[in-house]
């Protein structure tokens, strides 16, 4: 059924559809409106059974979905950006214990300063925690991922994280297609663990691992991710087959054939890039778009065969390793090894930045015609940077460094003198 909904409401509709027993909800923004709108349909016993707990963290919220899905339920919690990095020892949990967990991280900024607007910085902190990380590009996606995640998540033992971008995806209002509850049940069976804590046949999970066996735990824990490079095209295309549209999958290229120059991109801002492609393919600009949608498992093989007939690759990217460079770069430049392409890494959108059509068209022709730096920070104000880096110089005690740059954008008043 078609509706017009705010897309955290949609991701509401999209767990409710795939009966979870126990939801652990902390609100922090910008993924509170979807744990609102699940406790609202539980409330409605438009859910059960379902246990909608409130809990008092982040971290908390982790450990409830560990015990949930260690008793054999089926459970999902959300969140977002600082609330991501307190439940983080639980993260690395969830996933060392191998528990099909699903949850939603509404990509958010991570401070200091203090930010809540949208870029990736949350989810990659996190890349190596062992969950799968899937990005969505838009609603529609966002929603379908969730019904595909929980499938995956059980099929492989394993948790799964749903990444969508914060206030640009949970905010925004427009049409998506909501299955009915027939026919998510025929694409989701119900729910069987492959491991459950059962008085009846005691276990014991989480047990304490010591040298002669971790390394081996480790390496079947990366063996298990790299299996999913196959269940994830397989369960994208069974969705395609039964909903009749194509959601997920490794990656997705978008007008490729002949492309000298292509943009590798994560999350809703392949939408933008798309439109500014079009733009530029009709002034003669051969370019192309390569959509990740699998971040964790990375899909190597995937990407090189998507990008080996290009002669330069540009990765666009909103979160970067300071001290380094592009995150996603490093992997795309890993899946890439051996071709001699020209390679650029595209820093955009820290903070919410907008991320607009004409510096997406600038950038790629500066990048057609190779006069890019190796590493670009898009639309950065060298200005302000030269006038905090001249104080530093000048002054020991030069005062904080957000205060100083929001004073030299006029947010804040100046200093009384």
């Amino acid at each position: 059924m078609r509706e017009q909904i705010e897309g955290s409401r949609a991701v509401a509709r999209a767990v409710a559809l795939s009966r979870p027993e126990v939801i652990c909800a902390y609100p922090i923004s910008p993924q509170t409106h979807i744990v609102e709108g699940l406790g609202e349909i539980v409330r409605r016993g438009e859910l059960a059974p379902c246990e909608f707990i409130n809990v008092e963290s982040e971290f908390a919220a982790m450990s409830v979905a560990i015990g949930a899905s260690a008793a054999g339920a089926r459970a999902y919690t959300a969140t977002a950006s600082q609330g991501l990095l307190f439940m983080a020892e639980a993260v690395y949990n969830a996933s060392g214990l191998g528990l099909p967990i699903v949850m939603t991280v509404a990509n958010r900024a991570i401070g200091a300063p203090i930010n809540i607007w949208n870029d990736h910085s949350d989810s990659m902190s996190q890349r190596d925690s062992g969950w799968l990380q899937l990005f969505a590009e838009s609603n529609q996606e966002a929603l379908d991922l969730h019904i595909q995640a929980f499938r995956l998540a059980e099929e492989l033992s394993m948790p799964v994280m749903v990444c969508m971008d914060g206030f640009i995806l949970t905010h925004a209002v427009e049409g998506v297609d909501l299955p009915a509850q027939a026919e998510v049940d025929a694409f989701l069976p119900r729910y069987e663990p492959r491991q459950v804590l059962d008085p009846a046949e005691p276990v014991s999970i989480g047990a304490m691992v010591g040298p002669e066996a971790f390394m081996e735990v480790r390496y079947l824990a990366h063996a298990k991710q790299l299996s999913a490079l196959e269940h994830i095209p397989r369960i994208a295309a069974e969705f395609s087959e039964r909903f009749g549209r194509h959601s997920g999958g490794l990656v997705r290229p978008y007008r490729c054939e002949g492309a000298r120059t292509i943009v590798v991109a994560l999350g809703s801002v392949l939408g933008t890039l798309k439109d500014t492609v079009d733009e530029l393919r009709a002034d003669g600009l051969a370019v192309g778009v390569l959509g990740i949608h699998s971040f964790r498992p990375f899909p190597l093989a995937a990407v090189r065969e998507a990008l080996q007939q290009a002669e330069r690759v540009v990765v666009l990217e909103k979160s970067f390793s300071v001290g380094l460079g592009g995150v996603v770069s490093t992997d795309v430049r890993l899946a890439l090894s051996g071709l001699h392409l020209h390679g650029y890494t595209v820093v955009a959108g820290l903070g919410g930045r907008a991320i607009t059509k004409a510096s997406l068209a600038r950038t790629l022709r500066d990048a057609a015609a190779d006069r890019l730096e190796s590493l670009t920070f898009m639309d950065l104000d060298h200005d302000i940077v030269a006038r905090q880096l001249e104080r530093e110089a000048q002054v020991r005690r030069s005062g904080p460094i957000a205060e100083n740059l929001l004073r030299d954008v006029g947010t804040i008043a100046s200093k009384v003198r």
